[in-house]
């Protein structure tokens, strides 16, 4: 880790500068509402935090957030957990994401891509028409505000209309991607008891059909609360007995009703990876994520019509219904289907250049797939509208930073490259993309507006420059409004408010610098501590899987009962690579030499697989816990693990040990 980046890997020009939104929201919101109107983007965030409630107002006027009946006040109550947002007032969020309708009628909203790569347009009339549609019927089968409907869905147009239909009659969305495997999926659905589930015959994947109709099957015997069940055959399978057919359900010429609803009622639930126990079932309101989004998409991503914002994700992860939310400002969306790699590793590039993409969002790991395979986007494809790369799920090495500037500004392009990073809990980013701040290699630009983000020690003195526990110390419109069947709150509260109370703990290390960006180093529960010299494990990853030979690794620290620390790397080997003393010696001197000598693992073993939750992200804490000896069913939820037979090498090591 490093705060000492000398100069900037990418300056916006003066007119990028002045054609941000978020330059024309300060000049505004400075004639309006009395924030500076110089010292930019930091003086900025600092009006924003210092003046929580006004800065919300200004957004929700600057976006012409309409409010059906008007707010008391922006906040009736700032405590955490439990701050109340604009009591008093009504609205929707899917009135908001089909307000383009009314000027763009005969333009795209979506594109849909599958494995073919060729984009299919549904305008905004269209979408527009079956939200109305689908709307109307599911008040028909009784569907009322508050009640739950669940979606077994790939990232497909009819998912986004699901979801804007539930949202206009006042239900709550939740969903999973039809790769979840049956417990998977009831593991979250039946905590949450939907009365309709939307759901395919199947899906496509890696140029492959995969047939989900058993699985569906016993979705649906397991799931007693159902209602109504809806099929989209697309594999073209006959509805089954006792189904709906989703043509039937979206075929009437209806102008959409929008149920209005408190600023606080529910939108949907998003689900935690759940390492131990059931998954968090977490509860966003329908205000909360309309203004922070529009915040997010609208000032930090620099979005709105004519824009074309597209990123690889699937309807399991919050980046799905991130991406929807793209709607709320205009702009046409990009739904891409399949495989991050197929026919090849340039896939994703390849969606991009067809689609016209401007705000093109991937992960760390493809960039760093795409660096290791050797691919040239910009020679190969056609990036001209390509603005903005962003990366997320994990933090992006400085390697892809520059790759990325390297290979895709190589076409002339002045490419800005947004890290961003945040949580499901918010549904949204606590630090990454500012459209007039320089990128430095390795880190994020800055803090985003109205989230005062710090890095705190453990005994809550914020930190500058040192590494610290991520915190946010005033309430974000988008945090959750509760978990599901958390009846007194208390879950809610040790999973973010027990270490510092009343502030906002994440559980990710990060480093504040001087210069006022951000750098992730991963989860703080997971932290590398030897001889009190912390270490994200990040920062292991990113200086191993350099060499050519490690595919992957894990690193894990071990607190032993003697008072000993025990650190071993596990590594997947590439193809045809060997795991010898050179490689084992290149490993440890690479680690020596870039990171810290106290840092050297104590063992590097060979294992044929690391293992990820279902959104891709590497599980250090249950590994942890399983060398401590703690029994594999205690030490992680099998559902939320894509590969438990990994586990076993693990659980075989701890006993091996012992």
């Amino acid at each position: 880790m490093t705060t000492e980046n000398p100069q900037p890997l990418w300056q916006p020009d003066p007119d990028r500068i002045a054609r941000a939104r978020i330059t024309r929201f300060q000049a505004w919101a400075a004639e309006h509402h009395g924030a500076p109107a110089e010292g930019g983007y930091p003086a900025l965030h600092r009006w924003s935090v210092d003046e929580l409630d006004t800065f919300w107002k200004a957004v929700t006027e600057w976006f012409d957030v309409r409010f059906s009946t008007p707010y008391a006040r922006v906040l009736g109550d700032r405590a955490m957990p439990g701050a109340q947002w604009f009591p008093g007032a009504t609205l929707n969020y899917a009135e908001h994401a089909l307000r383009a309708t009314a000027t763009r009628a005969d333009e795209p909203a979506l594109l849909y891509v599958d494995e073919t790569h060729e984009p299919r347009p549904v305008t905004w009339a269209e979408l527009n028409r079956q939200v109305g549609s689908l709307a109307a019927a599911l008040r028909d089968l009784g569907v009322r505000p508050g009640d739950r409907v669940s979606g077994y869905l790939p990232n497909i147009p009819q998912a986004v209309v699901a979801l804007l239909a539930t949202a206009a009659v006042g239900g709550v969305w939740t969903s999973c991607a039809p790769d979840f495997g049956a417990r998977s999926v009831l593991d979250r659905f039946q905590q949450v008891e939907p009365v309709v589930l939307f759901t395919v015959d199947g899906y496509r994947y890696g140029g492959k059909e995969h047939d989900r109709r058993a699985t569906v099957a016993e979705l649906r015997r397991e799931l007693p609360t159902l209602r109504a069940v809806v099929h989209i055959p697309l594999l073209g399978t006959d509805t089954p007995e006792g189904a709906l057919d989703w043509a039937s359900l979206t075929s009437a010429d209806t102008e959409p009703v929008f149920e209005q609803v408190p600023f606080g009622h529910p939108l949907w639930i998003l689900y935690s990876s759940g390492t131990t126990g059931l998954p968090k079932a977490i509860v966003q309101s329908q205000g909360g994520i309309l203004v922070e989004h529009l915040k997010q998409l609208g000032l930090h991503c620099d979005l709105g019509p004519g824009d074309r914002f597209f990123w690889y994700t699937s309807t399991g992860w919050m980046m799905w219904n991130f991406l929807v939310s793209g709607l709320l400002t205009g702009t046409t969306i990009v739904l891409y289907d399949g495989s991050p790699g197929h026919p090849d590793t340039g896939a994703q590039w390849r969606v991009a250049e067809r689609t016209r993409t401007t705000l093109f969002g991937t992960s760390a790991a493809y960039v760093m797939a795409c660096r290791k395979a050797d691919l040239h986007p910009a020679r190969d494809h056609d990036l001209s509208t390509v603005q903005c790369v962003a990366t997320t799920g994990s933090p992006l090495p400085p390697d892809g930073f520059r790759w990325l500037h390297d290979e895709v500004a190589r076409g002339g392009a002045d490419l800005w490259i947004a890290s961003v990073s945040g949580g499901t809990d918010v549904c949204s980013c606590f630090a990454g993309a500012v459209p007039t701040l320089p990128v430095y290699t390795g880190e994020l630009q800055a803090p985003c507006l109205g989230t005062d983000l710090q890095s705190w020690d453990p005994g809550g003195t914020p930190l500058t420059d040192e590494v610290g526990e991520l915190v946010v110390t005033n309430p974000m419109p988008s945090m959750p409004i509760h978990f599901w069947n958390d009846p007194d709150g208390s879950r809610y509260h040790d999973s973010y408010f027990a270490v510092y109370p009343g502030v906002w703990r994440h559980g990710d290390w990060i480093t504040v610098t001087s210069r006022g960006s951000v750098v992730i180093h991963g989860r703080s529960d997971s932290t590398l501590n030897r001889q009190g010299v912390r270490m994200g494990s990040a920062d292991i990853y990113e200086a191993v899987e350099r060499l050519p030979e490690i595919k992957e690794s894990l690193v894990i620290g071990v607190e032993q009962p003697d008072g000993g620390y025990w650190m071993p790397l596990f590594v997947h080997l590439a193809p045809g690579a060997t795991l010898d003393e050179t490689l084992r010696d290149r490993v440890k001197r690479t680690i020596r030499d870039q990171l810290s000598p106290r840092h050297v693992p104590d063992e590097i073993i060979e294992v044929p697989g690391i293992p990820h939750t279902l959104t891709g992200k590497r599980i250090e804490v249950p590994v942890k816990r399983l060398l401590q000896g703690t029994p594999l069913e205690k030490a992680v939820n099998p559902g939320s693990v894509d590969n438990l037979d990994l586990l076993h090498h693990f659980e075989a090591l701890a006993r091996k040990r012992a």
